[in-house]
């Protein structure tokens, strides 16, 4: 597992100094250095982009000292070694604190818009914090124009991303504006879209990659609401998912299969079927054993492997009914061998781990693997395909 957040060694930067969000330099061929967004990362090499920031790591910092005294030097512990050209970092000086917001060579890559939530559910991974965080939006409108044309996926997420308001939606613009062809994937419990102009305005943002993941937990609505600790949610994202279709948004379906839901895959398949039938993808999500989760475990964990035939019914459905279907975050010696080929590679590398069994299975290069936090509780039924 990667470390995406720690302190500077040391840094000669004024602690008064405004937080930094600097893109990683190592070769002075590309455009122009930012001067304010550009650092250069020094390992030991003999090339100088001229940036007015320098990063280094503690192996190099006596050569940097002496090469850069006249910059503003921060030194990363070597946990942080993997940082290469394009990444974009976080620095706090008043704290020495640094954040690692982008990865240039990362599978997936996640814009944290908001920590704020309209919902408390049982198993969520960020759990909310009611606190003025609107410079994580004015920073990510910063970052955008940093990112390389090329991006592969940005994802957008919080909290729920909409609270933020306008900032919401420049968000949107400004990933147009710099990343045309980069598909953005926008997390969302989709209540705000109740508001049709609120629907009206995100769609007509004009960005064709963007797309939307909405969860819903159960056919039933008081599951549902149950689950995200909140009375009515679930009629307000149904109306948020209809006007979101009626204005031709491409969107997702998240159900996370745990205790509180895996009996009711079966009905909810045919509730999307039967309601929701336009949808452009759905899929079925392995737990992920972190923030909210580990205060409901007698609530919430059960053996995958135990709910691995209501899961298989489910997927079966969709696709029956020619609805796009995926199933995220499981192994897949605890799925039913008739949905294997609906499995997906899908857990960020950066937290993406393997246990010892898997050395051996013949299937590794397949199977998701496991969250790192999954050795909290893991499957019994764990083995390597021969």
């Amino acid at each position: 597992m990667l470390r995406l957040s720690g302190f500077a060694s040391s840094a000669t930067i004024e602690e008064s100094g405004p937080r930094s969000a600097l893109r990683l330099v190592t070769s002075p061929t590309g455009p122009a250095p930012n001067l304010d967004h550009d650092a250069y990362l020094f390992r030991g090499d003999t090339c100088d982009p001229d940036c007015r920031w320098v990063v280094t790591f503690e192996e190099h910092q006596a050569e940097a000292e002496r090469r850069f005294s006249s910059r503003p030097l921060i030194v990363l512990p070597d946990y942080f070694s993997y940082l290469s050209e394009g990444d974009v970092i976080r620095f706090v000086p008043d704290r020495k604190a640094v954040r690692v917001l982008f990865r240039k060579e990362a599978n997936a890559n996640y814009f944290l818009v908001t920590e704020r939530c309209n919902h408390l559910c049982l198993m969520c991974s960020q759990p909310p914090k009611d606190v003025d965080d609107h410079w994580l939006a004015r920073e990510i409108i910063d970052v955008l124009p940093l990112l390389p044309a090329t991006t592969p996926f940005l994802g957008i997420t919080g909290g729920e991303p909409t609270l933020v308001g306008e900032a919401f939606f420049e968000i949107l613009s400004c990933a147009r504006d710099h990343l045309p062809s980069t598909p953005i994937h926008i997390l969302s419990n989709g209540r705000t879209f109740k508001d049709k102009a609120f629907a009206q305005r995100y769609q007509a943002i004009g960005n064709r990659r963007l797309s939307i993941g909405i969860p819903i937990y159960s056919a039933d609505p008081e599951v549902h609401d149950y689950v995200v600790q909140s009375k009515g949610a679930f009629d307000e994202t149904i109306r948020g998912i209809m006007n979101l279709k009626a204005v031709g948004a491409e969107v997702e379906i998240r159900v996370v299969v745990h205790k509180q839901t895996y009996e009711g895959l079966a009905d909810l398949s045919d509730f999307i079927f039967r309601n929701l039938t336009f949808v452009d993808h759905v899929t079925f999500m392995g737990l992920e054993i972190t923030g909210f989760t580990r205060a409901n475990m007698d609530k919430l964990w059960m053996d995958p492997y135990d709910y691995r035939n209501e899961l298989r019914a489910a997927v079966q459905y969709l696709a029956a009914a020619r609805i796009n279907v995926s199933v995220y975050n499981h192994q897949l010696c605890l799925l039913d061998g008739s949905i294997h080929q609906y499995a997906k590679r899908s857990i960020s590398d950066w937290k993406n781990e393997y246990a010892d069994e898997c050395a051996s299975c013949s299937l590794r290069d397949r199977c998701g693997g496991f969250f790192s936090s999954s050795s909290l509780a893991r499957s019994s039924h764990i083995a390597a395909f021969q």
